[in-house]
């Protein structure tokens, strides 16, 4: 804007320029100023006392600028202000007061917006609307309002109720430059008039549930449904106990114009999925909620998992790479990667329990989600881990074996994480690709002989990472590490038995 405008100028119009924001005062000086135009420039910022001083100001056109609000306070410095053109720019917002302080205002246009819903109130509450409307039925009192409100995405659902009425019952004086107000949506309503259509009034959500009590065997799948009746459409949610473990799928499907179905679909039961499901709808009006009550039938850990994918399934070649990303004092996190062709869509198995142990707990991992936190782990303790595609079983590859270090005597040393080891020598053979270490009594002579071990055996491809040490842990008690590394040079295809000899030793080194 430049600084140096006459004071005396009554007419100022200034477009096709670079103008972003009509600061505090921009024409203060001007008090004369009745015609102001700024069309056609980038402004996107209004501030409130923008229009300060411009007491006979009765035209404003900002046409084609960039505004997404307009401070409606501004207004009280212009009182006189009879002409207001806002179009084509990028309003959402018609707050319930916004005319409140234009009572002189006899044409207001607002067509080319992204108004979707704003309420009857808004011209109820219009001074002029309010003083005059018993006088306008008297010819010659009062001149023509025009209002353009055309070309704007009306969102025709029951928040527009009000203003839709008020539309048809204008009359003049006031008058629509466009009257066939369109509807953008919803779907049911798309392209239609405003006098074409029949709106009801809104509704809070009520949910519901066809079924509250479900009971089905473990590993079966699970579809929960929650019937909600709202209006307009609701947000609906599923809140339960193992959301953040497990990424089940929920899905919408639009039954009417007021009425949604939400399926949350749980693939393979697991024990831990039993419990409360909580349906939660909300609108702007308020809430609902319905519980679901979920029960495994048979709580037998001999329970037989679901029948494997067939051997020709391409998910049974997926090669997955584990490896224990974080430790702390009781506990570990695993991740892990699968190369499959719908990484979106796969959900995944954990099988974790005591090596020795023929049942091992199983955790299911929704799709998107690639580690795991195990606490609560037991000194003293060996551990087996595998990770599989959906409901297969373990196969070689898939799994990490490690063993925990004696408890900590000094809780209070957090520093000291718990012990690790993950064996390797023992196990080579059997498990191809993971975690590799060796255990070594302050030497590295059992390392260098595992690394010569393996290589004898042609495992170079296998990615043992001899050199990248990942963390140091304290020792374990009793059994000697050479005895592991002789074990495994003479038995290199027993590998479990020779390891279960391994309870302990000193500096484990994890690589």
């Amino acid at each position: 804007i430049p600084d140096e405008i006459p004071q005396d100028f009554t007419k100022i119009r200034i477009e096709n320029c670079h103008l972003t924001e009509l600061t505090r005062g921009s024409f203060s000086k001007v008090r004369t100023l009745e015609f102001l135009w700024l069309n056609f420039n980038e402004i996107t910022v209004m501030n409130i006392k923008s229009l300060e001083g411009l007491t006979n100001l009765t035209e404003l056109r900002l046409q084609g600028n960039k505004l997404t609000s307009v401070p409606w306070t501004v207004f009280q410095d212009t009182p006189k202000l009879k002409i207001l053109d806002l179009k084509h720019n990028r309003l959402d917002v018609l707050p319930e007061h916004a005319l409140r302080h234009l009572p002189a205002l006899t044409y207001l246009d607002l067509s080319f917006n992204q108004l979707s819903v704003i309420t009857k109130d808004v011209f109820i509450n219009w001074p002029l609307y309010q003083i005059r409307e018993r006088e306008w039925g008297k010819e010659g009192l009062v001149s023509n309002v025009v209002l353009a409100l055309h070309d704007n995405p009306w969102m025709c659902d029951c928040r527009l109720k009000g203003f839709v009425e008020f539309i048809r019952t204008v009359t003049p004086p006031i008058i629509l430059m466009n009257s066939y107000l369109m509807c953008s949506g919803p779907a049911s309503k798309a392209s239609k008039f405003f006098h074409e259509i029949q709106l009801k009034s809104c509704m809070k959500p009520v949910a519901s549930a066809p079924e509250a009590n479900v009971t089905l065997p473990l590993g079966a799948n699970a579809t929960l449904r929650c019937l909600v009746k709202a209006r307009p459409s609701p947000t609906i949610r599923w809140m339960y106990s193992q959301k953040i473990r497990r990424g089940f799928t929920a899905t919408e499907t639009q039954i009417n114009e007021e009425t949604i179905i939400s399926h949350l679909v749980i693939p393979s039961l697991h024990l831990t999925d039993r419990g409360l499901y909580t349906c939660m709808a909300n609108n702007f009006i308020g809430n609902s909620s319905v519980s679901i009550t979920v029960n495994i039938s048979s709580f037998n850990s001999s329970f037989p998992l679901p029948p494997p994918v067939p051997i020709s399934s391409p998910d049974e070649n997926t090669f997955i790479d584990i490896r224990i990303a974080k430790q702390t004092i009781y506990g570990i996190t695993l991740e892990w990667h699968a190369a499959t062709e719908n990484p979106a869509e796969t959900w995944f198995t954990i099988h974790f329990g005591k090596y020795d142990s023929p049942k091992k707990d199983m955790i299911y991992i929704g799709p998107g989600i690639n580690s795991y936190s195990v606490s609560n782990l037991l000194p003293v303790t060996k551990y087996e881990v595998c990770i599989t595609l959906k409901n297969h079983l373990p196969r070689e590859g898939q799994c990490i074996v490690f063993v925990t270090g004696s408890d900590i005597s000094e809780l209070e040393q957090r520093e000291r994480l718990i012990h690790i080891i993950v064996v390797v020598c023992a196990m080579v053979l059997a498990v191809p690709a993971g975690m590799y270490a060796c255990t070594t009594e302050a030497r590295v002579s059992c390392v260098d002989h595992c690394v010569d071990l393996c290589k004898k055996h042609g495992m170079q491809g296998h990615n043992l990472r001899g050199t990248e040490r990942q963390g140091t842990f304290d020792s374990l008690q009793a059994a000697s590490d050479e005895g592991l590394c002789r074990d495994s040079e003479e038995k290199p295809k027993n590998g479990r038995k020779t390891d279960d000899k391994l309870k302990g030793g000193s500096a484990a080194h994890l690589y």
